[in-house]
């Protein structure tokens, strides 16, 4: 393991990383809005040594949504990590060489508490300005390239834990109509 003060790599240069995929009783999915930027995506966060992935996912869920663990129920988790790689235009000068990505583990949350619980500024460094509610399986096509597969790993293992959900293939005929 490589390690610059918190951020720890394996020994294949990933960085252990938790993801949070957040969701209503509709099965709507929470889509963060990254603060002073157009783009979107799941709740995410590092993985501090010695920490496990689930006190990981509640600290972040903290940092970056605001909800404390009342707030949600856990569904479900991916059985394995996921994995993708950055564009080394945008790993920092001083990593380069060293650093390939992240590799995640993936929760599935249900919102328990209820919509005005969500605080963007209940720390001092706010990852999102803005969040909403979004069909489950659009994020596959807004998030940012090089996390694509990513997302749609994460979202069909763990889709199996929703009841009424259509799949992924209905999803993209639906919205492909329109």
């Amino acid at each position: 393991m490589l390690s610059k003060g918190d951020t720890v790599l394996d020994r294949e240069g990933y960085r252990p990383n938790v993801g949070i995929i957040l969701t209503n009783d509709r099965n709507e999915v929470f889509w963060g809005k990254r603060v002073r930027q157009h783009s979107w995506q799941f709740p995410q966060g590092g993985i501090k040594p010695g920490e496990s992935p689930e006190t990981a996912m509640y600290r972040e869920l903290l940092e970056e949504v605001g909800l404390l663990p009342q707030h949600v129920k856990i569904l479900g988790r991916t059985k394995d990590w996921l994995r993708y790689d950055v564009p080394s235009h945008w790993v920092r000068r001083e990593w380069r060489g060293s650093y390939r990505g992240q590799k995640q583990i993936w929760y599935l949350l249900r919102l328990v508490g209820r919509e005005s619980d969500v605080n963007l500024r209940a720390t001092r460094y706010p990852e999102f300005d803005g969040w909403r509610w979004h069909q489950y399986w659009a994020p596959v096509d807004e998030v940012i390239d090089f996390k694509r597969d990513v997302y749609l790993g994460a979202l069909s293992e763990l889709s199996r834990f929703l009841r009424g959900l259509e799949s992924f293939a209905e999803f993209s005929a639906r919205t492909a109509d329109n």
